[in-house]
């Protein structure tokens, strides 16, 4: 969701921030610019809608030049998606602003800079931090003191990149409730949404704290926080090399981050296991002393990290025995919850930048529920820096927006988290070597299932010329159900639904005939006599199904349904196993219809606003 890319160097910076906006495409955008400070200190820009391959268009039709300047990629919350819309937003040819975040007074604001003679030329609530940048520049103030004047007067979440023909250069940065961060290199800084997009730049690294103002030129950087004072800020080396995001040889991010999932997975147990028992060293220093004060757990997330949640549920409850709720976070956050104290806390998020969960969070610490604990792709996020315990899930950048590897190593963290628990309730040493075993072959097992690729893109055909679609499951698979069915949403824009298989005689049954697809997740365990029966209501209805099912379940395709067949698996871990048919399933569907795969109409990658 948007993305800014800022630079201050002893060299062209254009180019650098053009390719640092196609770094970020994977966040979703509908338009993009960026504006450079040329030799004559005046503010040069350029803005399209669409693509960034557009404004790199635009850019080889009139190329622009300077030392420093700052770029965007918008996601639009305030007005449509249009080139008057399109970041960077400028304010009388002195100052130039780009923003993430919503600022939630803008019409006040604006109400007010009307008044003292601003003319508007967006419907962005954006324009009004141009503005009041400028007003505060006008009484007096250097770009610094404006800027922290500008914060001020802002309610909402933002981070800013700002320049000014002022002092062309200098670079101020702003963050509060969005993520930036700062690149660092010889002579040069660079600020960012994401590492990602200055990796071909620099590996070294500064994020900046909520309510944090940088002050860059390319002679140093110095920092403030939030009450003004100057502090110093933690500078990290990133392990990811400027590579890490290419497709390689796969035809859209999403299909390669599906392959990844086995490594993935690998990767996320890597190191946390010891002679068949899990390292509760590897939540924290202090997990240990928190765990054993759990009394039950509480997880809060949103879209598909929320149906990870939903999944660790059943594991909490039938393996550890330990009582477990799951919320949305945009619900959580508003409610009024009843949580006990001695519950843990546990947020599920990819970026670690949704804003939901955050705020989800940081509402559960103030009202005083338990400890909390991150399960996290992104070691340097604010969700990270926020909780008491993490475990990262280790996936590596994951590009696509429709979440793949994330899901799966989230529930590969949920179930370690579930052992750890579990030995404090009714989990016996035996049962805990048992499922540490099962994680063990899990790459192996997903390497089975992508190996039915071709298979299941045959069967993708039967999928791409319908408009809706039922996904049914059972027990634990049914969050799996309603994971297919938001990935066959997301990318491929057919209506799809998921139910537990029993709840199609109580409705959704009157939707079934010849023209409703119904795809069917049928694992070996004791619930697949029951799914059999349900499977069977479909059948004399007309439906057509589509059925993933352990090899061992006793299935075969007939007039109405068509089986395919996966290897035996585990039960226990049999959620994280055929989540990926699925994903295949829905990438294949996406692509015979000719959609975005990896960036999807109207959505973002990490949603950093409400």
């Amino acid at each position: 969701m948007c993305g800014i890319v800022g630079a201050i160097a002893q060299r062209e910076v254009a180019l650098i921030l053009l390719e640092g906006l196609r770094r970020l495409e994977y966040r979703g955008y509908d338009s993009a610019g960026l504006v450079v400070l040329n030799e004559d200190a005046e503010l040069e820009r350029i803005r399209t809608t669409g693509k960034v391959v557009e404004l790199a268009k635009a850019f080889d039709r009139q190329p622009v030049s300077g030392t420093t300047g700052i770029a965007h990629t918008r996601w639009a919350t305030h007005g449509k998606p249009t080139e008057s819309n399109a970041h960077p937003h400028i304010c009388r040819n002195k100052v130039a602003v780009v923003h993430n975040g919503i600022i939630e007074n803008h019409q006040m604001l604006r109400e007010q800079q009307s008044k003292l003679g601003f003319t508007f030329t967006s419907d962005t609530d954006t324009e009004v931090v141009v503005h009041q940048v400028y007003h505060h520049l006008d009484q007096g103030a250097n770009l610094l003191e404006a800027v922290r004047h500008t914060c001020q007067d802002l309610e909402g979440a933002y981070a800013l990149g700002v320049v000014s023909t002022s002092e062309p250069d200098r670079l101020i940065a702003a963050r509060r409730g969005s993520p930036l961060v700062i690149g660092v290199g010889i002579g040069e800084y660079f600020i960012a949404s994401d590492v990602a997009a200055l990796l071909p730049v620099t590996q070294r690294f500064v994020f900046l704290e909520d309510g944090d103002i940088a002050d860059l030129t390319s002679v140093g950087m110095v920092i403030y926080n939030s009450n003004g004072e100057q502090v110093e800020r933690h500078e990290t080396r990133s392990e990811l090399s400027a590579d890490a995001v290419e497709r390689g040889e796969f035809r859209h991010y999403m299909l390669k981050e599906i392959y990844e999932q086995p490594r993935a997975i690998a990767d996320t147990l890597e190191g946390r296991i010891f002679q068949g028992r899990v390292l509760e060293q590897a939540f924290g220093a202090d997990a240990a002393n928190i765990f054993d004060g759990v009394q039950g757990v509480h997880i809060i997330a949103c879209g598909t990290s929320f149906h990870a949640g939903l999944i660790g549920r059943y594991w909490m409850e039938s393996l550890a025995g330990i009582p477990c709720s799951v919320e949305v976070a945009s619900e959580f956050r508003y409610r009024k919850p009843v949580v006990r104290n001695s519950s843990l806390i546990v947020t599920i998020s990819q970026s670690g930048e949704t804003a939901d969960t955050l705020a989800g969070l940081l509402e559960a610490k103030r009202l005083g529920f338990g400890q909390s604990l991150s399960i996290c792709n992104v070691p340097e996020s604010s969700l990270v820096r926020a909780s008491d315990l993490v475990l990262m899930t280790r996936a590596g950048p994951e590009i696509g927006v429709a979440s793949t590897k994330a899901f799966t190593t989230q529930l590969t963290a949920l179930m370690l988290l579930t052992i750890v628990l579990g030995r404090r309730f009714s989990m016996s040493e035996e049962t805990e070597r048992q499922l540490v075993q099962q994680l063990e072959h899990l790459p192996r097992e997903i390497e089975n299932v992508l190996a039915l690729d071709e298979k299941i893109q045959h069967l993708s055909e039967a999928l791409a010329d319908k408009n809706n679609a039922l996904f049914l499951g059972r027990g634990a698979q049914y969050p799996v159900a309603m994971e297919g069915a938001l990935k066959l949403k997301e990318i491929s824009y057919i209506h799809a639904e998921a139910y537990p298989a029993g709840e199609l005689k109580h409705g959704p049954l009157a939707l079934v005939d010849a023209s409703m697809p119904v795809v069917v997740v049928a694992p070996n365990n004791e619930l697949l006599e029951k799914l059999k029966s349900n499977l069977h209501e479909v059948s004399a209805r007309g439906g057509q199904m589509l059925v993933f099912a352990d090899q061992r379940a006793g299935m075969s395709s007939d007039e109405t349904s068509i089986v395919l067949p996966v290897a035996p698996t585990d039960d226990c871990v049999a959620p994280i196993v055929f989540t990926v048919p699925l994903q295949l399933l829905s990438y294949h569907v996406a692509v015979l219809k000719g959609t975005d795969v990896d960036q999807p109409r109207n959505l973002a990658k990490s949603v950093t606003v409400e």
